[in-house]
C-alpha cells in the first residue's frame, strides 16, 4: 500500500483499515468512514467491533500531536478521533463524538483487553481542537476550543502502548456513515512542560 504523507508529520502513513473514502486537501485530512464502523471492546463481552477505517504513523519516543476536528455528525456515536494502537486488545481513543442526547461530546477509552469509555464535556457545534502528547510510558488528552488555551481530559500511564502507532479515524457505529476533516495539525518532539494546564 502506498504511503501518505502530511506536511506537519514526520514520519509517512499508511492505511491500517481502509476508509469509504479520503482526501488531502491544503494540507488538511478527510476520511469518511463507512456505515457500521466502529473501534470498542465491551467491558461485558456484548460487543466487539475493530473496523473504524486508521491512518497510522510511528511516532517518536516523546510527542504532541493535535488537529482541529471537524465531524458532520449524523447518528449516534459519529466520531473523529485520535487512537493509539499497539494491537487489537491494547489502543486508546480520543474522539469528538455524538452523544445519544445529541450533543457533541468529547469522549476518550482506554482498552486493556476490554475498553473502559468515559464521556467528559459537551462542545457546542461541530468542530474542536484535540490534543495527544506522550511522555515515556504516560499519555495526555487535552481538548481546545480555540486551538490556544488546553483542558486536560485525560492522563494516564500504559506499558502496553509502548510501541503504539498514531492514528486519524473516524467512525459510524449506528449510522450510515460519517466523515471527519483534520486540519491545522501540528506536531512536535517535545514533551508538554505542564500536564495540568497543557503548555
Amino acid at each position: 500500500m502506498n504511503s501518505i504523507l502530511l506536511p506537519a508529520v514526520p514520519n509517512p502513513l499508511t492505511w491500517a483499515v481502509l476508509p469509504e473514502m479520503w482526501r488531502l486537501e491544503n494540507e488538511a485530512l478527510l476520511i469518511q468512514a463507512g456505515a457500521a464502523t466502529d473501534l470498542f471492546v465491551d467491558p461485558r463481552g456484548e460487543y466487539e467491533k475493530n473496523n473504524a477505517p486508521r491512518l497510522a504513523f510511528a511516532p517518536d519516543a516523546v510527542y504532541t500531536i493535535q488537529a482541529k476536528v471537524t465531524v458532520d455528525f449524523q447518528a449516534d456515536y459519529d466520531a473523529g478521533a485520535f487512537i493509539l494502537w499497539a494491537n487489537e486488545r491494547h489502543w486508546a481513543k480520543f474522539a469528538f463524538e455524538l452523544s445519544p442526547q445529541k450533543l457533541p461530546t468529547i469522549v476518550s477509552v482506554v482498552t486493556h483487553d476490554t475498553s473502559d469509555d468515559c464521556n467528559s464535556l459537551p462542545i457546542a457545534g461541530h468542530e474542536v481542537y484535540l490534543r495527544v502528547a506522550r511522555l515515556g510510558q504516560a499519555y495526555a488528552f487535552h481538548v481546545s476550543v480555540d486551538g490556544r488555551s488546553w483542558q486536560l481530559i485525560r492522563y494516564f500511564s500504559s506499558a502496553n502502548l509502548e510501541n503504539a502507532t498514531v492514528n486519524f479515524s473516524a467512525q459510524s457505529p449506528m449510522g450510515g456513515g460519517c466523515t471527519a476533516v483534520f486540519s491545522e495539525i501540528g506536531y512536535t518532539a517535545e514533551a508538554l512542560a505542564d500536564i495540568r494546564n497543557g503548555t
